[in-house]
């Protein structure tokens, strides 16, 4: 007996369950960064520049999840 069948791209549903990951990140980052220039305003361009190339490193990944369904699907 067939009890439910899964149809379409199991890629995408893929993708979106990996898209959690850096967007909590994205969220954790910006979020510490924020309490961190408001502790010491006077680091707030280090803090920036740190905060900014952790989201470029996070948002990688999550583009790199939006290929990977085309690459490897059918």
């Amino acid at each position: 007996m067939l009890l439910a069948q899964v149809t379409g791209s199991l890629g995408s549903i893929g993708y979106g369950l990996a898209a959690i990951g850096p967007g909590v990140g994205i969220g954790i980052i910006f979020g510490n960064g924020v309490q961190a220039m408001a502790r010491q305003p006077e680091a707030t361009g280090l803090i920036r520049q740190n905060m900014l190339l952790g989201f470029a490193l996070a948002e990688a990944l999550a583009l790199i999840g939006v290929v990977m369904p085309f690459v490897f699907g059918k």
